[in-house]
């Protein structure tokens, strides 16, 4: 290009979503903690996401669900934590103190002084009331390991203690001081969910005391973060950054040059890889298909997704909040969706964009598609946030 950088494509941007996303067969992991390092985070606000992800990337998904289950549970190799964008994920818990010091720190702040204010407006007790039945809760559930909310207001009554919130409002609700404190108390690192109350696919959670971690300065978490994602899912532009982060963009330059990030010139735009990915990167060996869920750290990894997802795919693979459903993949772009039929769990699948796919690629989808019924057995998933496409299929 004539201002020296590096053009990098749409076929090798594909070529390196299948490598390091764990998509293509011949990179597949083989368990659970090689999945989520490879991805950084894995999204969580759905339950089954999780699992589904995991299992589309391994090499022998028959235990996808043990295994899972093992690194969350029993190993505390993965957590399940808020991070970026107050939402939920699943990091590697090496990741915890970086996660914290980078993103959770700024929100759990104002997580808190929301709190606060609601109940001062309520006429609720005050900051030091909350501060006492905080640290007794603390107490309770270091004494228990997990709990749920209903078990540690055994422990700490003044847990169930309610407040009227957003009052003569059209969303007035009543709250209960154990559902928002242990959310901020999330936020804020302290408390992560353990073991679901039901199956791997319940919303339902424990919670548990967070592994100690220590506390680690802003700009340097910010930039080991944001260069763990960069080598995971590079290149990526400024605004992808931006937004997979929910930092500011002064933030994100600053990172960018803590890790001397090297600028190259994409179809959109600049984009940016770590200093030491700047060579071209081969295609995977061989096509490659795949079934991801909704919610998928792939499908949702970057803000500008053209050169993976056709715009006018997107009413069908969307809701209207702009959660992604699930989707078929043929050689790194999505070509269509799928869903788990309601009445026999039989894995239903559609391809909305057949350009390039042929019979090569539908026979691939059909293979992934019974090899995620394969593990899935019995269980029923339904998303938590349905889009178009799967509810017609379901």
């Amino acid at each position: 290009m004539g201002d020296g950088r590096r053009y990098v494509g749409v076929a090798e941007r594909r070529a390196r979503l299948g490598l390091r996303q764990r998509l293509a067969g011949s990179v597949r992991a083989a368990g659970p903690e090689e999945v989520a390092d490879s991805l950084v985070a894995l999204h969580g606000s759905d339950p089954a996401t999780v699992h589904l992800a995991v299992g589309a990337r391994l090499a022998d998904p028959v235990r996808t669900v043990a295994e899972t289950e093992r690194a969350l549970y029993a190993d505390r190799t993965l957590v399940r934590m808020h991070g970026m964008r107050h939402t939920v994920f699943v990091f590697p818990t090496d990741l915890t103190a970086v996660v914290h010091a980078s993103t959770g720190i700024t929100v759990a702040a104002r997580e808190r002084a929301t709190l606060l204010k609601n109940m001062a407006v309520a006429g609720a007790p005050d900051a030091a009331w909350l501060k006492e039945v905080e640290e007794s809760a603390l107490a309770a559930l270091s004494r228990r390991g997990q709990a749920t909310a209903a078990e540690l207001a055994e422990d700490e009554p003044r847990l169930r203690q309610q407040f009227v919130y957003a009052a003569g409002k059209s969303y007035e609700g009543m709250h209960t001081v154990s559902t928002r404190l242990l959310k901020v108390l999330g936020v804020e690192g302290r408390v992560v969910r353990g073991r679901p109350l039901g199956s791997w696919t319940s919303s339902q959670f424990r919670w548990a005391v967070a592994p100690a971690h220590p506390e680690l300065d802003v700009a340097e978490a910010q930039a080991s973060l944001l260069g763990r994602w960069l080598a995971a899912c590079g290149p990526a532009t400024e605004a992808d950054l931006k937004w997979w982060t929910g930092w500011r963009v002064t933030e994100v330059r600053r990172a960018l040059a803590a890790i001397g990030a090297r600028a190259v010139t994409l179809d959109e735009g600049t984009g940016y890889v770590t200093a030491d990915d700047e060579a071209p990167v081969p295609d995977p060996a061989g096509p490659w298909a795949a079934l991801l869920p909704a919610l998928d750290p792939t499908a949702m990894g970057w803000q500008q997704r053209d050169w993976y997802l056709a715009p006018e795919l997107r009413p069908a693979l969307f809701d209207y909040s702009g959660n992604v459903g699930p989707t078929v993949w043929w050689n790194g772009r999505v070509v269509g969706g799928w869903a788990q039929r309601s009445g026999d769990g039989e894995i239903i699948w559609r391809v909305l964009d057949a350009e390039g796919v042929g019979r090569e690629g539908k026979e691939a989808i059909r293979v992934e598609a019974a090899r995620l019924r394969g593990w899935v057995g019995a269980t029923r998933v339904t998303p938590r946030f349905r889009t178009p496409l799967e509810k017609e299929l379901a």
